[in-house]
């Protein structure tokens, strides 16, 4: 059975298993937490990272945007990535906007997690958040549908919104409501995003 090896609190694992979810691959499809320190993901991808995607053959897929089309062939196709070339580059776009957006807003807390206050660089978390802000403000002026099965661009968007939640309560509201309200859509929608809500810490 092919295993979604990841983080829990993984904003890119959470994507992985949502989509599992809503593809009904959930008796086809295993989860089980790994981390980037894991000496085998660093076996099972290169680059060390998580979701890793681990085949019935030990081959392994990475990283979640090639995951996600696994699942979508696994799926029968067409599911999660539209066939229509319209919608299907609408919805790999908002996958990429999203996706951005997740990188920058973990490069922001790791900076926080591994360097000592005095050492931060504000350069560097001043390039980041702007990425942040940028993506948002898109986004908030012009909130995506949301298909049933959500696409892959909304599910990406979800986890995005849903890490700068878990990272940084209480922004989004205030600064994003039409992306909160969005949110609280996706998740009265799609069971698997609270099923797959990250731990506390």
């Amino acid at each position: 059975m092919p295993t979604i090896r990841a983080s829990f609190g993984s904003p890119f694992g959470r994507k992985a298993r949502i989509a599992a979810s809503v593809l009904g691959l959930d008796d086809k499809v295993k989860a089980e937490a790994a981390t980037t320190q894991d000496p085998s993901v660093r076996e099972q991808n290169p680059l060390g990272k998580v979701p890793v995607l681990v085949l019935d053959d030990g081959s392994t897929l990475y990283d979640s945007p090639v995951i996600l089309e696994y699942l979508d062939h696994m799926a029968g196709g067409g599911k999660i990535i539209p066939n229509d070339p319209k919608a299907r580059f609408d919805a790999l776009r908002l996958q990429a906007l999203a996706d951005g957006l997740m990188d920058a807003s973990i490069l922001i807390v790791y900076e926080g997690r591994y360097r000592p206050p005095e050492k931060h660089e504000q350069k560097w978390l001043d390039l980041q958040a702007g990425k942040v802000d940028r993506a948002l403000a898109a986004l908030e002026a012009s909130p995506p549908g949301l298909d049933s099965p959500p696409n892959v661009g909304q599910i990406s968007l979800a986890c995005a919104l849903g890490y700068r939640e878990f990272r940084f309560p209480g922004t989004l509201a205030k600064s994003c409501p039409r992306l909160a309200a969005w949110l609280e859509t996706f998740a009265a929608r799609v069971p698997a995003f609270e099923a797959t809500r990250p731990p506390p810490g």
